[in-house]
């Protein structure tokens, strides 16, 4: 009875969790206007019901993937291309953060920086670069 009451317990933990992280991502997406921007920028205003549809499938398929251990043993070389849409969705999403704060203009404003923003950016993108080739090639367990 006690280990029934508390395995209905850890589900409904479990799924409150669940619901706060994911009302937290739409909020997110929304407050950036992320889905918007992308359909603007591809210009595909006929398409963006696919847009909306990729990324609730890709946030589906990950959480189950996650959640029941999947394993998709291929070589690295095919790994190489969802990897890349991993950076470049991370690369949005940084960018929609950072235009809203207004962080980079406000960062060089202040700190007198103005002639100096493009290889303030460059060194904000080549660090990211290079901080994610060392996760991924050196510190992650093999």
């Amino acid at each position: 009875m006690i280990e029934t009451l508390r395995g209905l317990l850890l589900a409904v933990v479990g799924l409150a969790g669940g619901f706060a992280v994911g009302s937290a991502f739409v909020a997110l997406l929304i407050v950036l206007d992320l889905i918007p921007r992308l359909v603007q920028l591809t210009r595909g205003h006929r398409r963006s019901g696919w847009f909306e549809s990729a990324l609730l499938m890709g946030a589906l398929y990950w959480s189950c993937a996650d959640f029941f251990d999947w394993v998709l043993p291929l070589p690295l070389a095919v790994l190489l291309v969802p990897s890349v849409f991993q950076g470049v969705f991370v690369g949005m999403l940084a960018a929609a953060l950072t235009e809203v704060l207004n962080v980079i203009p406000i960062l060089t404003k202040r700190l007198k920086l103005k002639e100096y923003l493009f290889a303030l950016l460059l060194a904000m993108v080549l660090g990211k670069v290079a901080g994610s080739l060392v996760d991924w090639l050196i510190l992650q367990p093999k």
